[in-house]
């Protein structure tokens, strides 16, 4: 049977202690599935193939999932329960399909995955939610993730990604809460998320990050909080950001900037600069 999609549930965790945000609200962290399967069932038999001429959107999302299986070692993966079976996609853990069977969740946060996030899942073309948070991968976050035009969340914290963020994710209008802290991302911050005018939740901390606060990301109008803090960034605090009338919380403590707190930011924004 098919599954409806799920609306994601977000709850609030404690941040990570060791480098834990000062302000008298803590940061918020991914929401964890509410169903988690309590054993785990090994695949038993090998995907169906699909004829040549006869492939549906849900078939082609079916090989999307098989190559997310081979590149992240599924058969390690803690729970892997249905993938590769015959079952319907929307029975394989962690996976959740809408009435035409198009995969519009995917969710295997804390499950194992190792090796690298393929690009073939830009090919999931209705998927909203995409959770990969706490898991072993490596490498960079593929650009063809940009291609998610439906995405709202998107998890791939707790890594051990790098490379740069890339521009192409300010292309998915549609994200509200994005986070990739506690990776190994380097370069700058891409001015193109600025673009990312539903976002609510933008959590860089914990990486390698370096340059300026673009002020592009004083066009964030739906911003709620946004985390920056422990990076490597540089530079002054923009005071474009006084903008963010929605603005509750700024964490940009452990960061090389210089001058000082913009009185529109002050009162939100956590860091070791003096007020302005």
């Amino acid at each position: 049977m098919q599954k409806l999609i799920l609306a994601p549930v977000i709850v609030v965790l404690l941040a990570l202690a060791a480098c834990a945000d000062t302000m008298p609200t803590p940061e918020t962290a991914a929401p964890t599935p509410t169903d988690t399967p309590v054993s785990m069932t090994e695949p038993t038999a090998s995907p169906t193939t699909i004829p040549t001429g006869t492939a549906t959107p849900a078939d082609t999302d079916k090989e999307v999932l098989i190559a997310l299986y081979n590149s992240t070692g599924g058969e390690y993966w803690t729970v892997s329960h249905g993938w590769l079976t015959d079952a319907p996609t929307g029975e394989w853990y962690g996976v959740e399909v809408d009435a035409q069977g198009r995969v519009v969740q995917l969710f295997m946060g804390g499950n194992g995955l190792e090796g690298h996030i393929p690009p073939d899942l830009g090919n999931l073309m209705n998927l909203k939610s995409l959770g990969l948070q706490a898991n072993h991968l490596t490498g960079e976050i593929p650009p063809e993730l940009g291609q998610l035009d439906d995405l709202e969340w998107l998890w791939l914290d707790g890594n051990q990604l790098e490379g740069n963020i890339p521009p192409q994710l300010g292309n998915l209008v549609n994200l509200v809460w994005v986070d990739l802290r506690g990776n190994q991302l380097s370069g700058e911050i891409p001015p193109e998320l600025g673009n990312l005018f539903n976002l609510q939740e933008l959590y860089l901390r914990d990486n390698q990050l370096s340059g300026e606060i673009p002020p592009d990301l004083s066009d964030l109008v739906s911003l709620n909080v946004m985390s920056l803090s422990h990076n490597r960034l540089t530079g002054e605090i923009p005071p474009e950001l006084g903008n963010l009338v929605n603005l509750t919380r700024m964490f940009l403590r452990g960061n090389l900037l210089s001058g000082c707190v913009p009185a529109s930011l002050q009162g939100k924004a956590d860091s070791e600069l003096p007020d302005c």
